[in-house]
Parts: structure tokens; sequence; C-alpha cells
């Protein structure tokens, strides 16, 4: 994530984090420094994971402090293991302390998210197909979440609403019909936008294709089912698999020759990557 992204859209975000964080004061650390101190602590690595979100973790203790200084020993999107010494925040323990927890928040919950899509863009190796997320984010977490993603193999689907055509099964009923659905969306859309549509059955496919969808999903449906629509479809349209897909079950469909499987569970399932911030000791006053 660079410097502009961070600073246009990650900032308020990370601000936010922060305030919920120190609604007045840390009165612990207040208790016990002397804000001239300087120090250093070490950023320690417990899990064997995909590190993701450094930039993230940066500007947490920039924000309260830009004198404040992160040094990584490793990259972003890199494996790392159980003890490695991951970096060194530098800068006023009080902004140490108080940052410490915020910025782990965002670097233990993106290396998890980038972790997990890791693993389970392994499971489709070799078979062409790209790995999706969703909008299955944590309201306000949607930009790091997405981008933990992107390091950990995977792709992004929409960003948002207003970011592509996605007609559901509660936009077909409101449309009234497939078909009407389609043609209202190309009405509407501007001509270099794809019209994707969500499938529950093979009736509804056939109806996809002769109103010419861009992208038809293929949702909740059984094996047999889903390999006979892509069949149907044999090039007409691109292809997504979606609906309860998770890493338990991924692998079943690999024999389907289908452009993307999206899965919310990338995110949501993810778990954290177990980082500490371990060692802080003085360095020196000001």
């Amino acid at each position: 994530m660079n410097e502009t992204t961070l600073k246009l859209n990650a900032d308020p975000y990370i601000l936010m984090a922060l305030r919920e964080d120190i609604s007045n004061e840390d009165i612990t650390t207040n208790a016990i420094h002397k804000d001239r101190e300087y120090g250093e602590a070490d950023l320690i690595c417990k899990q064997k994971g995909i590190i993701c979100g450094i930039d993230t973790f940066k500007r947490v203790f920039q924000l309260l402090d830009d004198s404040s200084d992160v040094i990584f020993f490793c990259e972003e999107g890199q494996p790392v293991e159980e003890g490695m010494l991951l970096g060194k925040v530098t800068g006023k323990i009080s902004t140490i302390l108080t940052g410490e927890r915020t910025a782990l928040n965002y670097l233990q919950r993106m290396s998890g998210i980038a972790t997990m899509t890791h693993h389970v863009v392994s499971l489709l190796e070799g078979t062409g197909i790209k790995l999706l997320d969703t909008r299955k984010t944590t309201p306000n977490n949607r930009l790091f979440e997405k981008y933990a993603v992107k390091i950990g193999g995977g792709y992004n689907h929409r960003y948002n609403l207003s970011d592509g055509i996605l007609l559901k099964d509660n936009h077909i009923n409101a449309a009234g019909s497939v078909k009407e659905a389609i043609q209202m969306a190309r009405e509407y859309a501007p001509f270099v936008r794809k019209i994707e549509i969500e499938c529950e059955s093979l009736e509804q496919v056939k109806e996809a294709l002769e109103a010419k969808a861009d992208i038809i999903m293929l949702d909740n449906m059984d094996h047999e089912t889903m390999k006979k629509a892509i069949e149907w479809i044999d090039g007409r349209a691109e292809t997504e698999c979606s609906g309860n897909i998770s890493k338990e079950n991924i692998e079943r469909l690999k024999d389907l020759n289908v452009d993307y499987i999206s899965s919310g569970s990338i995110i949501y399932n993810a778990g954290i990557l177990d980082l500490s911030l371990k060692n802080l000791k003085p360095i020196g006053e000001v």
C-alpha cells in the first residue's frame, strides 16, 4: 500500500482506530513514562505465515508522532517463520506503548488474511482458476482486508457497489426476471461496464445467455449442475462459482472449467498471524 493510498484512503480509518483506543488519554502509559524518553522494541513472529500490512503498521506510529521510525527486516508478502525478528520500532516510549495494540491489530489481521488466501490459492495451483474475494468484509476495514487478499495471491471482486454491476437474486426479483434485469442494467450503465448476474438454476443460466450477460455466477449449485451449466455457456460468457466455498471444499471444484471462484471465507474465516512487540528498552532522551 503506497504512501498516496495511505494518506488519501487509509489514514482516516487508522485515525478512527486510534481514537477508538484512546478516547481521552492512555492513562497507563501517562502514569509511568517520561515524555522525553526514547526507546526501541522488537517485532517478533510467533507463527508461520505470510506477512502483510507493513506500511499500515508503520503508519500507526507515524500518525501518533512523525518522528517515529519503523524498520522491517522482511518484505510485504514474504513467508515468515516462528521466532523471526521481523522489525524494530524506534521512537518515544509513550508512542510505542500507545500505538502498539492498534498497529499489531492491523498487521496480525492483514497477515492472517494473506496467509489464508495464500493457502487456498495453492489448492487451485495448475488450474488457471482465479480466486476472488467478496464484499463480506469487516465494516470500515475493507481497504485493508481486500489489500491483504491481493498480497496473498488472490484477486479482488468489485470493491464496492459503485465498482461494478452484479445482479443478485433480489435484484432479479425486483426487475421481474433475469432477462429484464440484464436489459435494464445495460440501458442504465456505461458501455464500459460488464454485467454479471447470479444464477441459481440451469433455466436462469439459459436466460442469462440469451440476454448476453458478460459474466455468469453459478451460485450454490451442486457439482453436476455447475458442470452442465459450464458446458452450456461454452465460452459465451465468463464463469464464476460461488456459495459456501471454503478451504475445506474448494478442491472439489478443480475439475470445472471455470474462470473464477469467489469465496468470502478467505476474509471472514481467516484468523490472525500471531505477532508480538517485545523487548522495549530505553535508548536515551531528547
